[in-house]
């Protein structure tokens, strides 16, 4: 991919309301060029939204958690639609390694994360076992 495509997907990475003029300016091309590019990374998928970065904490979730899911492997795509309708769940991963599904869920404070961990997500038929990690501060 060339770099002028990668510049571009770094830009809007940062700040994906930044316009395409700004964008432009900055890399030293014309507006018409970025528009294109964006225009196809969006039609083939690279971009799949447009979104914002959201402080968790500055809207009253003062804990954030990844929380790493052992499973029954019959079980995996039940939990993960479970985990789905979750509210406080915000974001699902399958993944390798020490745990098959890692979980990103927000709670107000720790009595509301404990709730959360044991009395939902730890009653779902088919998990083996939950290992929350808190996060302490975002540092990228």
């Amino acid at each position: 991919m060339k770099k002028v495509v990668l510049d571009i997907l770094d830009i809007l990475e940062k700040n994906s309301r930044m316009k395409n003029v700004e964008i432009a300016k900055m890399l030293n091309i014309s507006e018409a060029y970025v528009r294109r590019v964006i225009k196809k990374l969006v039609n083939d998928g690279i971009i799949k939204k447009f979104t914002i970065d959201i402080d968790p904490k500055k809207i009253g979730f003062e804990v954030v958690s990844l929380v790493g899911i052992d499973t029954e492997p019959e079980s995996i795509l039940n939990i993960i639609d479970m985990l789905k309708k979750m509210p406080e769940v915000k974001k699902i991963y399958l993944s390798t390694g020490d745990h098959m599904i890692i979980a990103e869920v927000w709670a107000k404070n720790n009595e509301e994360f404990s709730q959360i961990i044991f009395n939902k997500i730890g009653k779902i038929k088919g998990i083996r076992k939950i290992c929350p990690s808190i996060i302490l501060n975002r540092v990228k």
